[in-house]
């Protein structure tokens, strides 16, 4: 079997901060680098002629529809080895390779672990009080002898685990399917939903995002909270009810929320979070490092060699990548 005809189009989407360019060698190959964020429609035409697409995370959802409207699309490649707005079996129907790349978790646990700082010693507000020519104000949380519940043990749910150890923090842990043995090994205590956000000085959220977690954190859970726990979120924006986050932090139930995920995104501006108090928003870091980045783009570009030599692809995610093709079929 012969190698299949080079790539000619290859883009990357989302490229908001243009970093995909100097992340990794793309000499000899035709590619392009998106820096916007437009609607499906005009991302339709635009991509009309693309042979191949780069997807960094899940900044753009890549539906069914959208697939149908790109007859010459032959490979996609997303950074990690998991995305949940790529439309995987629309992929297989058109016969489109799907590849992904390696990725670290740690990165969002130190961005965690900077958002649960912030909250608790009131960083944020403290820094702009002193600009504005005023002086302490408050006295924030300190974290040795707190107690921090952590909904998802994971690999990222247990790197923050390991951190509130070392703060010297008492650890709560539950998800919808933890065992026993998950907590002990995180040095935590396995507790029901109730006993997590009942029971928690802070709350950091490491689920992932389903049908069944959608809106898992909502009125009745920020309600169990005590007065003044601060709420932390780098998982996925749609695991809590944003109306009963806000409505807690106007009232001053919750002492403060730390946001790194949303819907949409990227935020629109009239976003009603933007005005909530006693937040600290940022726009979904947590994977955002040089270092993953390299990784990333690095590892497209392995792939995208790979395919124009006929050759196996690497990491592949569904059958149409794992096909025999060119001289090594």
């Amino acid at each position: 079997m012969s190698a299949p005809a080079p790539l000619r189009r290859i883009v990357v989407l989302d490229d908001f901060g243009d970093a995909a360019r100097d992340s990794a060698d793309w000499g000899g190959l035709p590619v392009e680098f998106l820096h916007d964020h437009p609607p499906e429609e005009e991302l339709a035409r635009r991509l009309a002629d693309a042979d191949a697409l780069i997807l960094i995370r899940e900044r753009t959802a890549l539906t069914a529809s959208l697939i149908e409207r790109l007859p010459a699309l032959r490979l996609v490649v997303t950074a990690g080895m998991r995305n949940r707005v790529l439309d995987m079996a629309a992929c297989e129907a058109q016969d489109i390779a799907v590849c992904g790349t390696d990725s670290r978790g740690s990165p969002t646990v130190e961005l965690t672990w900077g958002l649960i700082l912030a909250l608790a010693r009131m960083i944020p507000a403290q820094e702009a009080l002193l600009r504005a020519g005023g002086w302490q104000r408050g006295a924030g949380l300190g974290l040795e002898g707190a107690t921090l519940g952590i909904a998802g043990l994971g690999r990222i749910g247990a790197g923050v685990a390991a951190i509130g150890r070392a703060f010297g923090m008492r650890l709560l842990a539950w998800s919808p399917n933890m065992t026993e043995a998950t907590a002990r090994e995180a040095g935590a205590e396995l507790v029901d939903k109730a006993g997590l956000f009942g029971r928690s000085d802070i709350v950091s959220l490491h689920l992932g995002l389903g049908p069944s977690t959608r809106g898992i954190v909502g009125a009745a859970e920020i309600g169990a909270m005590p007065r003044g726990a601060l709420l932390v979120n780098t998982a996925r924006g749609p695991l809590v009810d944003q109306g009963a986050l806000i409505a807690a932090l106007e009232s001053g139930h919750l002492g403060g929320a730390a946001i790194d995920t949303h819907e949409p995104e990227p935020m629109t501006p009239d976003d009603p979070i933007r005005r909530a108090p006693n937040t600290i928003l940022t726009p979904h870091l947590g994977y955002v490092t040089r270092q993953n980045f390299r990784l990333y783009f690095e590892g497209a570009v392995d792939c995208l060699h790979a395919w124009n030599r006929g050759a196996p692809l690497p990491r592949p995610l569904n059958d149409a990548a794992r096909q025999p093709r060119g001289a090594d079929a």
